[in-house]
């Protein structure tokens, strides 16, 4: 039998309630995707970033409809940039580890995979939602169990691409650790099992770049959101880039029906 669209409505409603931070759970339809701005780096007495200095707040999360952190996407270095510089990669990823370590306090190290670092969450769960938030912040991430990696390249520069991921890991962890109760953790790790019976999440293949990313254009900023929150509600790894969203080419099928459901939500004038 064929679920009604309300009632489709509903249940991705209700999941992603469970995903947001309890501030948002009855005010992420207001959050508007308006940064505060960026802060600068502060440096220790041996000239190091002190990256445990540098925030005393964050923008709302992208996955509530705040602004996504980066508005291009950042991915990981590819084989070809890596072998160029492996000087310059295995600086910039020395330092993405460390700042990680300092402001999230788990362990982070170069992948053996190059083009990206790890990073040892406390569960599968928490690698699970760190991933997904990430990606809405248009920093790319994956993960293997409880392991999450975020990507490292030569040519990232230390008060942009390498802030930008150091940023989005404490942002991140920042809303898991601080503002997630631990029964709202254990319903996460619930709602990631159920989701894997009837829709298995769709990894990336960053190695493809762009050709790893299928894009719509949602027609407004406010119903682009919807549409991406709706995406991962629903298991589809989603990000946007003002009025586009994205999901792996894979999932591309999975977006027609979002559409459908943002007209019958926000209404075809959203557009």
């Amino acid at each position: 039998m064929a679920v009604a669209p309300r009632q489709v409505l509903e249940t991705l409603d209700r999941r992603l309630k469970t995903l947001l931070p309890p501030a948002y759970k009855d005010s992420y339809e207001q959050v508007q995707p308006v940064s505060m701005g960026s802060a600068g780096l502060k440096y220790d007495a041996d000239g190091n970033v002190a990256w445990d200095e540098i925030w005393g707040s964050f923008c709302d999360l992208a996955m509530a409809g705040g602004p996504p952190h980066k508005g291009t996407f950042l991915g990981p270095g590819t084989e070809d940039e890596i072998d160029a510089d492996f000087d310059g990669y295995d600086a910039a990823a020395e330092e993405i580890c460390r700042g990680i370590s300092m402001v999230t306090g788990m362990r982070a190290y170069p992948s053996p995979t190059v083009g990206w670092v790890r990073v040892t969450c406390p569960g599968d769960a928490m690698a699970g939602w760190l991933m997904r938030a990430a990606i809405m912040e248009n920093v790319a991430a994956r993960r293997e169990g409880a392991i999450l990696e975020l990507p490292a390249a030569p040519h990232f520069r230390l008060a942009k691409e390498i802030k930008n991921v150091v940023t989005v890991a404490a942002k991140t962890t920042h809303y898991w650790v601080g503002h997630m109760p631990a029964e709202q953790q254990q319903a996460i790790a619930q709602l990631f099992i159920e989701h894997e019976r009837p829709l298995p999440l769709v990894q990336l293949d960053f190695a493809r770049g762009a050709e790893a990313w299928h894009g719509v254009d949602g027609g407004s900023v406010a119903r682009a959101v919807w549409m991406m929150r709706a995406l991962v509600a629903g298991n589809v790894l989603a990000r946007r880039e003002g009025t586009t969203v994205f999901v792996p080419v894979e999932a591309r099928d999975a977006v027609a029906p979002v559409q459908a459901l943002a007209d019958l939500r926000l209404g075809p004038d959203a557009r």
